[in-house]
């Protein structure tokens, strides 16, 4: 019941802060499996995207989340397990671990996931090179959907550094779904994937 009033919270909070507006540019929201896959300039890049999708999807769709940060305190990992559901990942590179498996994991179970393929928060405009998650995501799991994403404007809404967001006008474009082409190398396609969000960005 806690869960379900903060995500009601989160919700009215994100729609008063940043209009929280979401433009199916390529494709309608659609009960299928997906991968979303957006740039990346703030932590609250989880919740915007979040709030974009429809309740019936929200539902189902689970967003990658850094496992050191979001963990930090009792109330971010609350925060981040009861109310968005996110799959944690580690940025541990000393760690046997597979960061991919909790994805791997998600995916076989059915559900939809959010990926940031850059893997850390660029500082520009232009999204940093995508890493080979995305690519051996799209290869283990051929059928799932993958959807390109731009989130516009939230790095100003919570700037680095800073707790207290500002209200700023800001929008999610989904694109046309893509897929892996038939031997296509893992370059090719991250490039291409990237050009799939960057086109976005002026639609």
């Amino acid at each position: 019941m806690l869960a379900k009033i903060m995500s009601l919270f989160l919700l009215g909070l994100i729609r008063v802060l940043t209009g929280s507006q979401a433009r199916w540019h390529g494709c309608p929201p659609k009960a299928e499996q997906r991968i979303y896959f957006a740039n990346h300039q703030s932590h609250a890049d989880l919740v915007m995207i979040w709030a974009a999708l429809p309740q019936e999807l929200r539902s189902v769709t689970r967003a990658i989340a850094a496992k050191d940060y979001w963990t930090k305190t009792p109330f971010k990992q609350w925060l981040t397990t009861a109310v968005f559901n996110v799959i944690y990942v580690s940025r541990d590179r000393s760690s046997d671990e597979d960061p991919l498996e909790p994805l791997f994991e998600a995916l076989q179970n059915g559900d939809s996931i959010i990926l940031f393929p850059e893997g850390t928060r660029g500082f520009t405009g232009e999204p940093q090179p995508f890493k080979a998650g995305l690519y051996n995501l799209a290869l283990k799991f051929p059928n799932v959907v993958l959807v390109p994403a731009w989130i516009n404007n939230v790095q100003h809404v919570l700037p680095k550094g800073e707790v207290v967001p500002v209200p700023v006008l800001c929008s999610v474009t989904f694109g046309a779904p893509m897929q892996l082409g038939e031997d296509e190398d893992r370059k090719a396609f991250l490039e291409r994937a990237r050009a799939a969000v960057v086109a976005l960005r002026d639609v």
